[in-house]
């Protein structure tokens, strides 16, 4: 019986982390980010997209669950950032820069200023760990039956510094719920863990610029039913894209059960499904793995 403890998340971990090294480097390929600003307003921010901050001067942005604040002083930039529970989660991305300062509670990060650097950058990223994706309805595939469930997970921030786009720092946008995933406490995983609509129809998946869409085809090759309460989504193995409506998608995951449901297997595509239309990569997988092979067989891939 497989046994799932929820943990509580330690302080330091409501705060950011701080990666080693920069995820995304800025190229021509990019250049749809900085000329397809229809979907933008001047109040509005943009992925991948370098911005130039004048000492004294502090960027707000408003994002999914997260305020947060990025400033720059002669010999240091800080990082100030903090979650909010909200019944209605604004639907756009609220940026605003000015010179005032949150509330000096709000823990702040500092990092010293290489040089004149004036350039912040703000790249998506996937989760660094599985994600338990629990439907809030459960679903029954039928015996030699498939279905593609669409999936929205919430993103992380890297906030990279400079023209070489140095990570500084790396900022959940939504607080993720850790959740131990194992036949006991010796055997398995520290998961997040996340709930879902598992939408079936993609037109009713909304789109947000803090989520980003996982197409997860299950194909069900057994002679019986096979019931869809839980299903881990390796999120640290997904690469973030936009398509030209602005809406960000990764790989489509492909997971197979043959007899054994503890014995299913699992692949990731090495690009979004056609459904997403033409795409430019916006920030890479956290964990890289050959091109179209199968990532793993999984005995916990249903929780």
């Amino acid at each position: 019986m497989i046994a799932t403890w929820r943990l509580k998340k330690q302080e330091d971990n409501r705060r950011m982390k701080q990666p080693a090294e920069c995820s995304l480097k800025h190229s021509p390929q990019h250049s749809l980010a900085a000329d397809q600003r229809w979907k933008s307003s001047n109040d509005d921010g943009l992925w991948a997209s370098p911005y130039t901050l004048k000492s004294g001067e502090t960027q707000h942005h408003s994002l999914g669950h997260s305020q947060i604040w990025v400033t720059l002083l002669d010999m240091e930039w800080q990082i100030r950032s903090q979650q909010e529970e909200q019944q209605q989660v604004p639907k756009d991305w609220k940026l605003v820069t000015g010179h005032s300062l949150p509330s000096s509670d709000i823990p702040v990060q500092r990092f010293i200023r290489n040089g004149d650097a004036e350039m912040v950058t703000y790249v998506p990223a996937m989760a660094d760990r599985p994600t338990v994706i629990r439907p809030y309805q459960p679903l029954t595939i039928a015996a030699e039956g498939q279905c593609v469930i669409y999936v929205g997970t919430a993103l992380w921030m890297n906030v990279c510094i400079g023209p070489k786009q140095v990570l500084v720092a790396s900022i959940p946008l939504s607080e993720p719920s850790l959740t131990w995933v194992g036949s006991n406490t010796m055997e398995g995983e520290l998961c997040y863990s996340a709930q879902s609509y598992a939408r079936l129809a993609l037109d009713a998946v909304p789109k947000r610029p803090w989520r980003a869409v996982t197409p997860v085809n299950i194909h069900n090759r057994r002679p019986q039913p096979l019931l869809v309460e839980r299903f881990n989504l390796p999120t640290q193995l997904l690469s973030i894209h936009r398509n030209h409506l602005g809406q960000l998608w990764t790989p489509g995951v492909n997971v197979e059960v043959d007899t054994d449901v503890n014995a299913a297997s699992m692949r990731v595509d090495p690009s979004p499904p056609p459904a997403a239309g033409p795409c430019e990569p916006l920030g890479p997988a956290r964990e890289q793995v050959s091109r179209g092979r199968f990532v793993r067989t999984l005995d916990r891939i249903f929780g």
